[in-house]
């Protein structure tokens, strides 16, 4: 990435990935909640509350109107649909998610969250590997250096 916004998005792309790949390993096979898997479960629930809205508001507002405005409109809404998409599942998931980082869980809750955490990882690697090889790389030609440092300044202070 040779811009300051794509390297920030990959990095965040990269840190989102590990995260996913934990928990996935984590929760694929457990037949209970334990406290490590609790904890785990918290720091994916704050990824899902801050990470996905911050991310993908970010991106909607100022880099999706960039590439329609450029000729990649495609792009942009296909990533709008997978976000909605995402966004979908996140909300049924998060309710459930903190119940049972919190402790509160029943084998019925747990096979819902189960089922519906392995959805959203596996949405959600999908879109970032999207979003690496498709978006990423047309920022270089799509953001001015002048450009790419506001919004980068703009993005880190969002964080």
């Amino acid at each position: 990435m040779n811009t300051q916004t794509g390297r920030m998005l990959d990095e965040e792309h990269r840190s989102n990935l590990a995260l996913l790949e934990r928990m996935e390993r984590a929760i694929a096979g457990a037949p209970e909640a334990t406290p490590e898997l609790r904890k785990l479960l918290g720091e994916f629930t704050r990824s899902m509350e801050v990470d996905i809205g911050r991310h993908f508001q970010f991106e909607e507002q100022q880099l999706f109107p960039r590439l329609e405005e450029s000729g990649d409109g495609a792009i942009a809404g296909l990533m709008r649909e997978e976000h909605d998409a995402i966004r979908e599942v996140a909300e049924e998931l998060l309710p459930l998610a903190r119940e049972v980082a919190q402790g509160v869980v029943d084998e019925e809750a747990w096979d819902r969250l189960r089922l519906g955490t392995l959805e959203l990882i596996e949405r959600q690697v999908s879109h970032i590997q999207k979003e690496t090889m498709a978006m990423l790389p047309l920022l270089e030609d799509l953001l001015d250096p002048e450009t790419d440092g506001e919004l980068a300044l703009e993005y880190a202070a969002t964080a």
